[in-house]
This record gives structure tokens, C-alpha cells and sequence, in this order.
């Protein structure tokens, strides 16, 4: 996984013996290593660990999966599912990212919002322009 840093402060964690359902809003990052069944609303990142068991409805910015996660699942940057995880479900995202091993059940749409900032050459390319034709 990569460093915390790069997902930001943990505000919450729920251990391998731990289980909850219900709904969780955080501002920052929280990392589930446990189960837990319900609604992800808000919050920079969503870890699951290689111990979680996640069933849930799930809005973030980020979701990194090394655990197994099923649901609707949307993400405002990125989605990564590492090596040991499993995903299920619909998953909206600008951004997937899936290691060799990782299993990925479902479909997946992906917006423009990944595509936006691409240099201007490769925009022409797209609308069949050139830069020679220029």
C-alpha cells in the first residue's frame, strides 16, 4: 500500500475484531481492517485492509482496497485495488487502478474529470487535428 501520507490523516479505524453496521461520515481518512455493513459518505480516503470485509454504499475521494469490498462505489480521484483485494459492485471513478492478482467483479464508469487536464496536442489528436494541419 502506499504510504499514509498520500491518503491523508487517519480519523478513524475499525480493527480485525471489530464489527459495525450503520453510516460513517469523516473528514479526513479511515481504515477498516474489521466488517462493516451500511453507508461511506464523505471523507478523503477509504482503506480497507487485508483483514476487511466491507458491504456498503461508498462516496470519497479516494478508495484503496486490499481487503474485500462490495457495494456501489464512487470516487472523486481515484480508485486502487491492490494485489489481495476483492471488489464487487459498480464502481464511478476517474481513476482505476488494478494490480496484477487483485479481483474486480462488475462494471465501471469512468468520467471525464481523469481526462481534463491532458496537453493540448493530444485534445487535437482526439478532434482529428494535427499539429501539422496547423
Amino acid at each position: 500500500m502506499q504510504k499514509n501520507e498520500e491518503w491523508g490523516k487517519i480519523s478513524g479505524f475499525l480493527d480485525k475484531d471489530t464489527e459495525f453496521s450503520g453510516e460513517i461520515s469523516f473528514a479526513n481518512s479511515i481504515r477498516i481492517d474489521g466488517k462493516f455493513k451500511g453507508k461511506i459518505l464523505s471523507g478523503f480516503s477509504l482503506i480497507v485492509g487485508e483483514n476487511g470485509v466491507v458491504e456498503a454504499d461508498v462516496e470519497v475521494e479516494n478508495i484503496s482496497v486490499n481487503g474485500i469490498l462490495k457495494g456501489k462505489l464512487k470516487a472523486q480521484e481515484k480508485i486502487e485495488i491492490f494485489s489481495k483485494g476483492k471488489v464487487t459492485g459498480e464502481l464511478i471513478t476517474p481513476k482505476l487502478i488494478i494490480e496484477e492478482g487483485a479481483f474486480f467483479q462488475g462494471s465501471c464508469q469512468m468520467d471525464l474529470k481523469g481526462t481534463e487536464k491532458k496537453p493540448k496536442i493530444f485534445e487535437k489528436q482526439i478532434n482529428g487535428e494535427s499539429e501539422k494541419t496547423k
